[in-house]
């Protein structure tokens, strides 16, 4: 009488999330056979680079799965970081069809005595026939990314990486997690990369245990979206020599000075000057935090806000705003007209004259940072 399958003995550990996936199935592997040694674990790489590879791969799991323990041991093969599951040129082979097809009916008959069998795919195509009958036959741990819908800002990402942060027990500084957000994204498998460089710097003795923006900026790699945020905070924050270091980097990855102007110096400049006018007519308080501002605006009349940035939902970005905010105090309103009166003229010399860009935006980025009107206006 043939082996009857059970749910017990097949694993299949999937989803969109590559870093969770990994350590779902280690940690699963682990659990399945707590001392593993050469006559107990049978792992097989099924990360293919071509469909030969992939055929033979599928071929020796199934002589694994058939091939009996010594000792009546319990044996786990674990086939992992399987890649014919995706939707590829390579995973929609007929050759690994009918591979794959081969080791379904092992599956389906059952395995022998004593034998596990775990399998580990990242981003595997759920249309596939394989797929829907593991999901009958194994025990399915799906690990997706998170979904933060159509309409999500950095703001979620940020609160999603200070979960997973607290998780770890890894403190943040509120504009360290956004520039973390701003460089990775919704990344898991590089959030953990960067979390594990930043806990080991964090616990050095010369260093702060809370994670800072400055930790971050020396660790976390930069992308395009990260210096046109540095840019955009810096002149936030009143800093002229991150402004023209971050305005350098960008400029050696080949950014244009109106695309910088129009993407990193504006908006930043114009909110300011929203929050400037919004903070000084309502007798606001700077917010303690970004998200806060929202309930400052919630309060206030619908003709005093209908002018404000709008989300593509049709919302306020009040987080936006609320960075704005923060730091609004670091700039008088005549500053703040002054400086958009500056981008304006400079728009104008970076379309009609032969002024080298960068001298532009250089003087653009000194005069806003470097006027000292605070005192002669509110």
């Amino acid at each position: 009488m043939p082996p009857v399958c059970s749910k017990k003995s097949i694993y299949f550990v999937t989803g969109s999330d590559e870093a969770a996936v990994k350590s779902t199935a280690s940690n699963l592997a682990d659990s399945l056979v707590p001392h593993p040694n050469p006559f107990t674990r049978e792992i097989l790489d099924g990360a293919a680079e071509n469909v030969e590879q992939a055929v033979e791969c599928i071929l020796s799991t199934i002589q694994a799965l058939l091939t009996f323990p010594f000792f009546q041991e319990t044996k786990l093969v674990w086939l992992k970081n399987v890649s014919m599951l995706t939707d590829s040129v390579i995973g929609r082979s007929e050759a690994i069809g009918a591979a794959l097809e081969k080791l379904q009916h092992l599956l389906e008959r059952g395995l022998p005595a004593n034998i596990i069998f775990l399998l580990s795919a990242p981003e595997a195509d759920k249309r596939r026939t394989f797929y829907k009958a593991l999901l009958k036959l194994a025990e399915v741990k799906v690990c997706d990314k998170p979904h933060f819908g159509w309409n999500a800002t950095d703001a979620d990402i940020s609160d999603w990486l200070r979960e997973k942060a607290e998780r770890r027990g890894l403190q943040f500084n509120p504009s360290a997690l956004d520039l973390l957000a701003i460089r990775i994204g919704a990344s898991t498998r590089q959030a953990e990369v960067e979390f594990e460089k930043l806990s080991h710097a964090s616990l050095s003795p010369h260093t702060n245990t809370c994670i800072t923006e400055s930790l971050v900026r020396e660790l976390v790699p930069a992308t395009r979206e990260s210096n046109i945020f540095d840019l955009s905070n810096a002149l936030l924050t009143r800093n002229t020599p991150l402004c023209l270091e971050s305005l350098q980097q960008l400029f050696f990855q080949g950014e244009r000075a109106i695309g910088i102007l129009l993407a990193a110096i504006l908006p930043p400049l114009r909110n300011l000057l929203i929050v400037k006018d919004i903070v000084n007519s309502h007798r606001l308080r700077p917010p303690p935090h970004a998200t806060a501002f929202a309930n400052s605006l919630a309060r206030l009349p619908a003709e005093s806000i209908i002018h404000l940035p709008k989300k593509k939902d049709g919302s306020i970005n009040a987080y936006v705003l609320g960075v704005a905010a923060i730091n609004c105090e670091r700039y008088s309103l005549k500053e703040l007209k002054s400086s958009l009166e500056k981008c304006l003229e400079t728009n104008r010399l970076l379309i009609s004259s032969d002024l080298d860009e960068r001298i532009l935006l250089t003087r653009l980025l000194i005069y806003i940072t470097g006027q000292h009107n605070i005192s002669s206006g509110l």
